[in-house]
């Protein structure tokens, strides 16, 4: 029995009542897009185009997130993923979620049950951290953590840190069981507006484990490093 449109319908309606109850509340309803990464990446082998961003609809407490990223090389798709989340306000710059994650490449697609937190540490880390549960008793996690160092106003650097795990190998896709891969960016960016701002900076890929020797076994390398332009952006 294929449990995806079970995993759709149940996290769609728990969605759907979480945002229904946040339209019930006195407070207006905001709405914001984000490009955090829509850039283009230098590297040994082919160039790519890789794009990161999020947006939300909602008000205080309650709103409907959306979270993408989408990677094209050398003429192909070599990822794209795309969550859609409740997200509810649970302290002052914390937000729980709940939602689906939509692998479509690489192939063959994932579906997976989504839940985290997102919000800023001390010292103004800004993170996000997930778990997701698929089918076949897949389980993966995600941290994201991201800083901001001020040298002027307008001229800001951004390290950046991305984690994968995974609790099962998934040969089909290339992913293997503990630690999967990590990338490390620094990005300076100077704000011409506050909404936009053009960047330059460079990007650290590695893969471990047994992703890496599926890696291997396709003549793929395990890692790489790039040099990045890009523009930031939102409104």
């Amino acid at each position: 029995m294929n449990a995806r449109p079970l995993l759709w319908a149940a996290v769609l309606n728990a969605v759907s009542i979480g945002f229904v109850q946040a339209m019930e509340t006195d407070d207006p309803t905001l709405i914001m897009l984000k490009a955090d990464q829509l850039e283009w990446r230098a590297k040994n082998g082919p160039d790519a185009a890789y794009f990161q961003g999020e947006g939300w609809i909602g008000k205080d407490l309650n709103k409907l997130w959306f979270k993408g990223e989408y990677e094209h090389v050398d003429g192909s798709t070599e990822e794209a993923e795309l969550q859609a989340l409740y997200s509810r306000g649970i302290a002052p710059f914390w937000d729980a979620q709940i939602g689906i994650r939509e692998d479509f490449k690489p192939e063959p697609s994932r579906s997976w049950l989504a839940l985290g937190f997102q919000g800023l540490a001390p010292y103004w880390f800004e993170l996000d951290t997930a778990m997701f549960i698929g089918e076949s008793g897949r389980t993966a996690f995600r941290l994201e953590a991201e800083y901001d160092l001020l040298f002027t106003q307008r001229l800001i650097l951004s390290p950046e840190l991305e984690i994968n795990a995974y609790g099962k190998n998934d040969e089909d896709t290339g992913t293997g069981s503990g630690l999967s891969d990590a990338q490390f960016g620094l990005r300076l960016r100077y704000e011409i507006r506050r909404e936009f701002a053009p960047y330059i900076g460079i990007n650290w890929y590695k893969k471990y484990g047994n992703t890496a020797d599926y890696a291997r076994e396709e003549g793929e390398g395990v890692s790489d490093t790039s040099v990045v332009i890009g523009i930031r952006a939102w409104f």
